[in-house]
Parts: structure tokens; C-alpha cells; sequence
């Protein structure tokens, strides 16, 4: 999987879009943040209504797909629960990550704009994150390219990681 990265900004999003925009959402982040707020602000607050409603909760497991446009250049917006904030840890963050690599893939979806579970919040470093990432998709070849959704900083926490990572192997 070849990994881009791309700033938290509506500006971004709109520059790169793709079929698929995948972001998370914890039961007690109200209003929604991150790429899930930026889709809120853009849908006129159409996320956090449907908070309010009960139609989404945040609950772990929890997945939601609706379309994006014309509100941002992707087909479909899928949004992850990630449950509790205090209670996320690294088997969560594994599980999700996994649940949006499958869901992906059963959508046939190659290419996604992704902020993966937590990073937005940074309650799991940058560094973990692209590990998993890396090692759940190792072994899965219809995944071509994942645009992740990151500060300047953890690009570059990212990067060096990786970088890192590859030196010591090769």
C-alpha cells in the first residue's frame, strides 16, 4: 500500500477527491471533529443533527455510510464508532483498522482518503498508527493507495518512522 498524506483542512479534502472519505467518531466527541467535523461543517451540520437524533452514536463498531456530494468531491462518506475516548487502546485501534480495511475492500474501493481511528485526537501516536496500518495491509494487494488525513507533525512522524522502519530491514 503506498501511503499520501494530506493537512485536516476542507481545502485539502476538496483538492483530493476519491471514491471513498473515511473518518471516526468517539460517543462523547460532540461536536464531531476532525474529517468527520469537516464533513459536519460542509453538510451544514448534518452529522451533528443526526447525533442529536440517535441515528449516529459514535458506539464502537458502528459504521455509516452516506453520500458526500455535492457537499465534498467523494462518492461516499463512511464514518467509523470508535466508542469511548477513555476506553480506546491499541487492540481498538487494531480492530478498527481492520474493520475499515474489510470494509474497503468489500466496497472495491482501491484508493480512499482515510484519517484512521483516534489520530485525530492523537490518543495513539503517529508512529504505532502507521505500523498497524502498515502490517494489516501488508497481505492485502487490492488496497493500491490510502490518503491519510494528518498534521504536518504526524506526516513527519509518520515518514521518519517508516523511513526508519525500512532502513534497518533492507
Amino acid at each position: 500500500m503506498e501511503l499520501r498524506f494530506i493537512r485536516p483542512e476542507l481545502v485539502e479534502l476538496d483538492r483530493v477527491g476519491m471514491e471513498v472519505l473515511a473518518a471516526t467518531t468517539f460517543v462523547d466527541e460532540r461536536p464531531p471533529r476532525g474529517v468527520a467535523g469537516l464533513y459536519d461543517w460542509r453538510s451544514t451540520g448534518r452529522l451533528s443533527r443526526w447525533m442529536l437524533e440517535g441515528f449516529v452514536t459514535g458506539d464502537l463498531g458502528e459504521v455509516l455510510m452516506t453520500p458526500a456530494r455535492p457537499r465534498l468531491p467523494f462518492d461516499k462518506l463512511i464514518l467509523f464508532g470508535c466508542g469511548q475516548s477513555a476506553e480506546f487502546d491499541d487492540s481498538i485501534f487494531c480492530a478498527l483498522v481492520e474493520r475499515m480495511l474489510n470494509t474497503m475492500s468489500g466496497l472495491r474501493a482501491r484508493t480512499a482518503v482515510v484519517q484512521l481511528p483516534g489520530r485525530h485526537l492523537d490518543v495513539i501516536s503517529a508512529e504505532r498508527a502507521a505500523d498497524v496500518l502498515m502490517e494489516l495491509s501488508a497481505e492485502r494487494p487490492e488496497h493500491d493507495i490510502w490518503t491519510l488525513v494528518e498534521s504536518e507533525q504526524g506526516e513527519k512522524a509518520m515518514r521518519e518512522h517508516l523511513l526508519e522502519k525500512r532502513r534497518r530491514v533492507g
